[in-house]
Order: C-alpha cells, then sequence, then structure tokens
C-alpha cells in the first residue's frame, strides 16, 4: 500500500470510529475509477459538524499538524481545512458540504471500496468523481491537464457503466453540461 492511501487511512479509521460520514474523492477516486495516477494530497469531503470538532482533532494530533480554529471556521463558513502528516509532508484537505444537492448525494452515492485485503473506505463514485472534476476544471479557468485527463480516463474506464442521466442532470446543476458533453465526446473517440 503506497504511503498517500496509508495516510489517508488514518484519517479514514478515525472518521468510522467517529461515525463521521466521508468520501475520499479528488484524485485518489479518479485513480480508483479511472486511470492511477500520483498525486500530491487527498480530498475528503467530510460531514463533520461543530460538535465533533474537538474529538475529531484530538483523534488526528498525534499524526498530524491540524488547527483546531481551521477546522472550526471551515465547518461554519462550509469550505476546507487541511491536515498535514507529520511523517510525510503528505496533504489531506477536508472539504465540507456546501448547502447544495450534489454534496448531499455525493455523500449518499458514496461506494466502499478495499484497498488493502484488510483495509476499506468510502470513494465517490464513478459519476460523481467525474462531475465534481469537471466543476475544478471550470473553476480552474479549464487549463489543469490532470483534471481533464482524470475525466476522461473515469469515462473510458466505466464506460457503459456511468449513469449518464444523472450525470447530466448534476452536470446542468453546477453548470457544466458543455464540458460533460465534450468529455463523453472525447471519452468515445
Amino acid at each position: 500500500m503506497n504511503d498517500d492511501i496509508s495516510i489517508t487511512l488514518k484519517v479514514v479509521q478515525i472518521l468510522d470510529r467517529l461515525e463521521i460520514p466521508y468520501l475520499i474523492g479528488g484524485s485518489l477516486a479518479s485513480s480508483t475509477h479511472g486511470l492511477a495516477r500520483a498525486t500530491a494530497d487527498a480530498d475528503l469531503l467530510v460531514d463533520l459538524k461543530v460538535e465533533q470538532i474537538n474529538d475529531f482533532v484530538d483523534a488526528l494530533e498525534t499524526d498530524f499538524y491540524v488547527s483546531k480554529e481551521s477546522a472550526f471556521d471551515a465547518v461554519e463558513c462550509r469550505s476546507s481545512f487541511n491536515l498535514i502528516d507529520y511523517s510525510f509532508g503528505f496533504k489531506v484537505d477536508i472539504f465540507i458540504p456546501k448547502n447544495r444537492n450534489f454534496d448531499r448525494l455525493q455523500l449518499s452515492n458514496r461506494v466502499q471500496v478495499a484497498v488493502s485485503p484488510d483495509d476499506k473506505a468510502f470513494f465517490a463514485c464513478a459519476e460523481d468523481t467525474v462531475i465534481a472534476k469537471l466543476e475544478w476544471y471550470r473553476a480552474g479557468n479549464e487549463v489543469s491537464d490532470r483534471q481533464w485527463n482524470d475525466v476522461i480516463g473515469v469515462i473510458k474506464m466505466q464506460g457503459s457503466r456511468l449513469k449518464l442521466e444523472y450525470m447530466r442532470e448534476m452536470a446542468k446543476d453546477l453548470f457544466v453540461s458543455d464540458l460533460l458533453e465534450h468529455a463523453l465526446e472525447q471519452a468515445a473517440d
């Protein structure tokens, strides 16, 4: 098991123990559903509540640098904060779900994946991984080859298993319909 997954699993195990809903997204999810690639961080969508912050941060402090103040700010503002692993400097970004349908659906659509013979973790489903990556691609002025290639890789690997109607509905809600259609065309070539 590589370091990025083993470090991410430390966080996942704490979330599981504290019964805090989460999913692994970003490049770890696209590598799971599409083409594997190296990553500099892990992205987790975590439905963290104010009353859970102290226990969560206290459980992390042995292995990670984490700011309790940043965690409180992120939960209050529905934004993000990060954890930095002391051993490797690997960063885990914790995203708090926004008050929108897509974030709620991502958590309900999450899929459990065996990441080693002894470990399982929840990941964003393939469809939500594509839509989230398209949203990040658009937010980054549509210049990130990594984001785009991740999208194409997931679409190619998942093929006819993808729920296109759901993807088109979410893409419309997030104003990335044009990108989704372009990606579907490119992946079909």
